[in-house]
């Protein structure tokens, strides 16, 4: 009895620092960046908020730069964060691989053809990235189920492998766009998008995420007790009652277009998918009902963080993706080290 008291007790203490974290993290960026905004100026903000709430005229400068650029760019951070960290979770949880991600099925490498593509095109302004990179992902999705349903093997080996194939076709013609773009305007401007950014944050389109990306959170995290059953494998999973192939599908789709929905915005974000749920799961355990949320509170506080780096630390704008991958590969390694020194 002592011992289960002792082990929640450790849980929440846990946990705790986990939301301390996530809310340390967003304070920090708050009030972090290129134009910091100084202690004695929180007050003109909170003034200043009846007028952005009813969408009147801001006079301040720092209130313009608080509510219309760095807000919904820490939201997006927070949110894209959020999304990687549990798709990360279920993608590794769905596949029994630890190396998972939603680049799996090719989400990744369909939105940044479709950015590259949208970018060739005659016209100007990032909705149209926006969206066509967003059809591209979720496209890529579908061709890959397609590919893994074609096959007479219909395991889960066999959905990895047509992610594989689907997302090296891809990358071979984001090669060709490459090759084919202007190179004085259109090349820099798809590479660029590749290592992503949350510059392009807006309030239209911080409300388009949020309306398509909550519910399926809520949905995700209402069926984490599941991934723990399919952990167990597939024939012990349909013994318990649950419908492996139908949940299977439900469930990587709802993932993939969290994610679409996301990178068509940020461009990609590598690394968090991959590094996040490693990290929370050394922290909180491998039970999915308490990893997924564990795992979405530090992505967020992750990209969050990154992005404060991103646009603090020199006069110009560090691309996410170089922070993201230069802070977690080295983790990962770590993380490699460690668990191989204690299995061992």
């Amino acid at each position: 009895m002592k011992f289960w008291r002792k082990l929640n007790s450790n849980l929440k203490n846990k946990k705790s620092t986990i939301f301390i974290f996530f809310i340390v993290t967003i304070f920090i960026s708050l009030f972090s960046g290129r134009y910091s905004v100084k202690v004695d100026e929180i007050l003109t903000l909170f003034q200043e908020l009846p007028n952005f709430l009813l969408g009147n005229e801001i006079t301040s400068n720092q209130s313009l730069v608080f509510y219309y650029i760095r807000l919904p760019r820490i939201i997006l951070a927070l949110v894209t964060g959020v999304v990687l960290g549990g798709t990360g979770v279920v993608f590794q949880g769905v596949f029994k691989n630890p190396l998972a991600s939603p680049d799996v099925l090719g989400v990744t490498a369909g939105c940044t053809v479709g950015a590259a593509i949208a970018i060739l095109l005659p016209f100007e302004g990032n909705l149209i990235i926006q969206v066509t990179a967003f059809v591209f992902g979720i496209v890529t999705v579908f061709i890959t189920y397609g590919l893994a349903k074609a096959s007479k093997n219909k395991n889960i080996v066999m959905l990895v492998l047509a992610g594989m194939v689907v997302s090296a076709f891809f990358s071979a013609m984001l090669s060709l766009i490459k090759y084919m773009a202007d190179p004085f305007e259109q090349l820099p401007a798809i590479v660029f998008w590749t290592m992503g950014g949350f510059h392009r944050a807006s309030w239209p389109r911080i409300q388009t995420l949020l309306i398509t990306v909550l519910p399926c959170i809520i949905f995700l995290k209402s069926t984490s007790w599941k991934l723990n059953i399919l952990c167990l494998g597939d024939e012990d999973a349909q013994g318990l009652g649950i419908n492996v192939k139908r949940l299977r599908l439900i469930i990587l789709s709802i993932s993939a277009f969290m994610v679409a929905s996301c990178i068509s915005i940020t461009g990609t974000v590598g690394w968090v998918a991959l590094v996040v749920p490693h990290i929370t799961r050394l922290y909180v355990g491998a039970d999915h009902s308490r990893l997924l949320p564990m795992s979405m509170l530090v992505g967020g506080g992750f990209t969050v963080l990154m992005d404060t780096i991103a646009r603090s630390l020199t006069t110009s704008e560090i691309p996410i993706s170089i922070l993201t991958a230069a802070i977690g590969a080295p983790v990962f390694a770590y993380l490699l080290i460690v668990k191989s020194t204690v299995e061992g």
